[in-house]
């Protein structure tokens, strides 16, 4: 109701609930996992339920409507809850919500969707898009855009990944502890732990409970970031003694991961626009021990003279419709997609006051959560096409990937990763303008 009504982000609401109403570790799993199923899969669950139900779905109260796509998200969508039990508690709920007269409907529809989950009604096929935006529960104009920049297949393959549970993913901070010493104390608390596929020092862990709760946590043994995030400071790769200006910061975990890398050995300028986020950043710097960041409130779109020609490295990781981060924020999808069309013009603004912080000889990277070509490869395109000074140069991420050429889109479905959009460029010298 709080993504719906109030267009709350889902991953915050869910944790605030399960914590207001105080729920023990067993409880919460099954709440997050009833609640994301509902976010993820709305539009396939009202497309179900708007087969069996003689009311039109759009025209439901909200809170009826929702207590419905709870019920049909376990009975459809979940393996481990028995359909009388789910239809039962769904009824009861309604009832508690002060709709005793909607629990007949609410009873109809969830034993008609139960009597034919393995017989139920085609999805419409009038077009791919169509299809594909139902089955997967995106917005059709998504699906129409992902199929004209990247095919049918790489586009169906990242609808599905996006609705499947995601592992939270950490990296080490070796300032405090090593990654062995760190698996040891995430065992101790019964955290379900396994070593990154392909990243040295990172992990994928689940089965956490309130993660900020764990003595690791505590204790700033690791940060929260998904190997995509730690890539882009891969693509950076600063030496140690780097001076660093990370033009759009908070949360702070690339200017973290960038100290672990340089071993605190650095200056790194941290900046955003939003004070309370800045807050934040400082303590988590203070949790994990981190003494080389600094910060600063700023708008990346104003200059500031006395920082121009000054970094080694400049990190300009711009807003954006997160469109590749809908796997672990699945209501991102539903956001109006009319204030995406502004992003291009702000994120280029960003960069090209960024691009004057550069020392000569100096590494501008440009990121990016989306995987929307408007948003990445033609806003870096149009920039250097305007800075002669500037040019993408190749960069080495772990295998897999191996090698990259300036730039690449890390999709959900071909690295396991968040969608993400990173592009190196190295400034020239005079003696190479």
């Amino acid at each position: 109701m709080q993504v719906s009504a109030a267009n709350a982000w889902s991953d915050g609401s869910v944790k605030r609930t399960i914590a207001k109403n105080r729920l023990d570790s067993r409880e919460a799993a099954l709440a997050a996992r009833i609640s994301y199923g509902v976010i993820q899969n709305r539009m396939l669950l009202d497309y179900y339920i708007g087969c069996y139900c003689t009311q039109r779905v759009g025209h439901l109260e909200p809170v009826v409507c929702n207590v419905l796509r709870i019920g049909a998200c376990q009975i459809l969508l979940m393996d481990k809850i028995p359909h009388p039990a789910a239809v039962h508690e769904t009824v009861e709920l309604i009832k508690r919500h002060g709709r005793p007269k909607a629990a007949g409907m609410v009873n109809a529809v969830l034993r008609k969707l139960a009597a034919n989950r393995d017989s139920l009604p085609e999805i419409p096929h009038g077009s791919v898009a169509e299809y594909l935006s139902v089955r997967y529960s995106h917005p059709r104009w998504l699906a129409e855009r992902l199929l004209r920049e990247i095919g049918q297949e790489e586009t169906e393959s990242f609808l599905r990944c996006n609705n499947e549970i995601v592992p939270i993913s950490i990296q080490t901070n070796t300032l405090r502890v090593t990654a062995e010493e760190l698996e040891k104390e995430l065992r101790r608390s019964d955290v379900a732990v396994e070593p990154h596929p392909w990243l040295g020092g990172c992990f994928q862990i689940s089965g956490t409970g309130n993660l900020e709760n764990l003595p690791a946590f505590e204790k700033g043994y690791f940060l929260v970031q998904d190997a995509a995030a730690h890539l882009v400071c891969a693509a950076a790769d600063p030496a140690p003694g780097s001076r660093v200006l990370d033009v759009c910061a908070a949360p702070g975990g690339k200017s973290f991961s960038l100290a672990i890398r340089m071993a605190d050995r650095c200056d790194i300028l941290a900046c955003d626009i939003h004070p309370h986020k800045l807050k934040l950043l400082e303590q988590n710097a203070r949790r994990l021990g981190i003494k080389s960041v600094r910060t600063a409130l700023a708008d990346g779109r104003e200059r500031h003279a006395a920082w121009e020609n000054q970094a080694d490295l400049v990190v300009t990781d711009v807003p954006c419709s997160g469109l590749g981060i809908i796997r672990k924020k699945p209501d991102i999808r539903y956001k109006d997609s009319a204030a995406l069309s502004a992003l291009p013009d702000v994120q280029a603004a960003i960069l090209e006051n960024a691009a004057a912080y550069v020392r000569p000889g100096g590494v501008l990277i440009y990121s990016t959560c989306t995987v929307l070509r408007a948003e990445n490869e033609a806003v870096t395109e149009a920039f250097l096409a305007r800075h002669s000074e500037f040019s993408e140069e190749l960069f080495k991420l772990p295998d897999p990937i191996g090698t990259v050429g300036g730039h690449i889109t890390l999709w959900p479905q071909q690295f396991g990763t968040d969608g993400f959009y990173i592009c190196r460029m190295r400034k020239k010298t005079e003696d190479t303008l």
